[in-house]
């Protein structure tokens, strides 16, 4: 006899609006602003899926006032559950830039009301000239805020604006993962980090090479 295929399972209209918020939010960042009705959903069903997503090691964070959620791994060091949410291994170079936007974020906020912050390249560029050896080469400084831009991109802290060349929006999400105290620390971290430059590169302001000692930072996204 043939084997009858097993019946493909019912899915109810409660375990369906589950799935529309857990999916979402297993992929990563759910916006207020871009997702409207999945933000509604998700606020009607917090609870159901906050114990959800316990049962997996994560934690659901809602940031009511800035209009976003994610997921964080819980830290349980007595308990060994894989990981879901992965950890990235952060240049100092990536990390600086991360910083820069955080607080050019919050200077934003302090003097705008417009929820969306909105940086050329060339901005991007100014933020990390300054904080550079006087000198850098122009053109080694463009194609280092490209790679830079591209790598923070892919993190989802920036979004490219469709239309706009070379023109992204900072996420939000960024003020979740930049804290205060590493924004407190940023002048010391940017002093460690010249101090690897050699002296003839420094005097040059020449970045450091992709073998350089760079400071490395761990991020959850």
């Amino acid at each position: 006899m043939t084997a009858q295929p097993s019946p493909t399972p019912a899915i109810t209209d409660d375990a369906l609006s589950l799935s529309r918020i857990v999916i979402p939010l297993l992929r990563g960042v759910i916006y207020q602003a871009d997702n409207p009705n999945g933000w509604t959903l998700l606020r009607r069903h917090q609870s159901r899926v906050r114990d959800h997503m316990a049962v997996m090691g994560l934690e659901l964070v809602i940031d009511e006032a800035e209009g976003y959620a994610h997921l964080r791994q819980l830290d349980l060091d007595d308990v060994d559950i894989p990981r879901l949410v992965p950890r990235h291994r952060l240049s100092f170079r990536v990390s600086l830039l991360l910083a820069l936007l955080r607080k050019r974020l919050a200077e934003f906020d302090a003097s705008s009301s417009d929820p969306r912050l909105v940086l050329t390249r060339e901005q991007i560029a100014e933020l990390l000239r300054v904080h550079l050896p006087q000198g850098t080469n122009e053109v080694r400084l463009t194609a280092e805020v490209d790679s830079l831009i591209g790598k923070v991109e892919a993190l989802g802290f920036l979004r490219r604006i469709i239309g706009q060349e070379h023109t992204y929006e900072v996420r939000r999400i960024l003020k979740a993962y930049v804290d205060a105290q590493w924004l407190a620390e940023l002048d010391e971290r940017l002093r460690e980090y010249l101090a690897t430059l050699e002296p003839d590169d420094a005097a040059a302001g020449a970045t450091t090479s992709p073998g350089a000692p760079d400071r490395e930072d761990r991020t959850d996204g």
